[in-house]
């Protein structure tokens, strides 16, 4: 991702050239031995050249790649409103212009990115890969700049999904990132620094790497070149699939050291369709909290393992209290295969196994157990307020949306925002119809036209007023920002 201001590239070009070798004092040029002369020889080193020999293959093998996934890399350009990253003051706000890239997962314009590239956005624009591809000069949308809307984002992944109306594009394959080995090509795409459909070659570094200790997410390590702008752009395997999402970079200089990171594919998948299908994500929960084993805590506990995750806590009434597990518990395997880090762990739990039961593999003092644990449905505010919603008393057709009143007398009730007050948007009713306003579950509706909302009659009154073609314009806090979101009725 950039994010910034007013700024430009400056390009610096390094000429290298190759210098003639010398022959040494005294030595001469030797000629090939066997018959034909001069002309025979160089005849048949054109023949050879002209062989399709393995780094032919290789390098044609490369550019038949990009021809494929490259109509797939969009650029993604957002207008932004956010707090500057040398603010001094709480709350302070401007409007950023931020790039990223996305790739086309879905014919019918479904794009998925990073959801710090869309955060606090006020307009999202795409762009489509403007490359000459053989037998296709009239590929819809090369080149085309279109807006796009944001069907849901997930902070926690770090994945959020965009819509653009149209069809007809050209879609990049899911491919399956479980089965990725160290060592293995990959291709990374997107628009690094603002370069549009650019790619860089490299390897897998590290299947499963755990970058920060503080929040449990998996990604791939990779050498493949990604700088700021990359964010959100496809990393695919040698049958151009997409087999990670572009999403970090580990720098000092602020560019690429070869130590980028992606999330795995797998991960991308089951997001996207939660996204697409609900707006927000639904985690599964067990009641555990774990800490992976260091030498240190082995030590200093008497663990027979060196190695696992160490239960600090089993909630009451939890299912992992109920199956039978206990504090001071190491857990080394889930569902048969060993546990390599918490990242992993935390992941197979609450995205993988949700609805399932998990079955693990426990070591207590001398003694080795398995626990058969089902995993819930994590009920957040959010959720929570789904829940208890009338879809009749709660249905805001003219937008399109099921709203509750936010009670402020009982914060507790709903996800954290700057003023406990407004409309929030609990879900979507997309039965409601197509209106497109812009707004996603989560979101809080403070204002209409500069009308205040306090409830949701006041919402539906302030919608009444309103005839097919006026300008509407809601004032809402998205995600601690507040921003304005404008359409017309039809």
């Amino acid at each position: 991702m950039i994010r910034r201001r007013v700024g430009f590239i400056a390009a610096v070009c390094v000429a290298c050239g190759i210098a003639p070798l010398l022959a040494q004092k005294g030595s001469a040029p030797k000629k090939a031995s066997g018959g034909g002369g001069g002309g025979a020889t160089t005849g048949a080193g054109t023949a050879q050249r002209g062989q399709p020999g393995s780094l032919r293959q290789f390098d044609s093998a490369i550019q038949d790649l990009a021809r494929k996934v490259s109509p797939c890399v969009v650029q993604i350009v957002v207008t932004a409103i956010a707090s500057p990253e040398e603010a001094r003051t709480a709350g302070t706000l401007e409007r950023q212009r931020v790039m990223g890239s996305g790739v086309i997962v879905d014919s019918t314009g479904f794009i998925v990115t990073n959801a710090h590239v869309v955060n606090g956005a006020v307009r999202v624009r795409v762009t489509f890969t403007l490359a000459p591809i053989p037998g296709e000069a009239s590929r819809p949308l090369a080149g085309a700049t279109k807006d796009a809307r944001l069907i849901g984002a997930d902070a926690q992944t770090d994945i959020a999904v965009l819509k653009v109306d149209t069809t007809g594009l050209r879609a990049l394959p899911f491919g399956d990132s479980d089965q990725l080995r160290k060592g293995q090509l990959v291709f990374a795409f997107g628009s690094p620094a603002g370069f549009t459909n650019s790619m860089t070659m490299g390897v897998v570094s590290s299947v499963a790497r755990e970058v920060d200790p503080n929040r449990p997410v998996v990604f791939i390590q990779t050498d493949a070149s990604i700088n700021p702008g990359s964010s959100g752009g496809p990393l695919v395997d040698v049958d151009g699939q997409l087999v990670g999402m572009n999403t970090l970079i580990w720098s000092q200089s602020g560019g690429s050291e070869g130590l980028g990171f992606a999330i795995p594919s797998g991960i991308v998948h089951l997001v996207y369709d939660q996204l697409r299908q609900y707006g927000h994500v639904h985690r599964g929960i067990i009641g555990l909290r774990a800490d992976e084993i260091t030498p240190l805590l082995a030590s200093g506990l008497g663990l027979a393992p060196s190695w696992g995750l160490l239960l600090s806590d089993v909630a009451p009434g939890s299912p992992a209290f109920g199956a039978g597990l206990a504090i001071g518990d190491v857990v080394v395997a889930v569902n048969g295969k060993p546990v390599a880090s918490l990242a992993e762990f935390v992941t197979d739990v609450t995205l993988r196994s949700m609805g399932r039961t998990v079955h693990l593999d426990v070591v207590r003092g001398s003694e080795r157990m398995a626990f058969d644990v089902p995993v819930i449905e994590r009920r957040d505010s959010l959720d929570r307020i789904v829940a208890n919603l009338d879809p009749e008393k709660n249905l805001i057709r003219r937008i399109g949306i099921l709203a509750v009143t936010v009670d402020p007398s009982s914060p507790q009730l709903f996800p954290p925002m700057r003023s406990y007050s407004g409309v929030i948007v609990a879900a979507r009713a997309l039965y409601a119809g197509d209106l497109d306003s812009g707004l996603l579950p989560g979101d809080v509706i403070h204002a209409v036209n500069r009308t205040s909302i306090s409830s949701v009659e006041d919402l539906r009154a302030a919608l009444s007023r309103l005839k097919p073609g006026d300008p509407v314009v809601i004032q809402i806090e998205r995600q601690g920002a507040y921003m304005y979101l404008a359409f017309e009725f039809d």
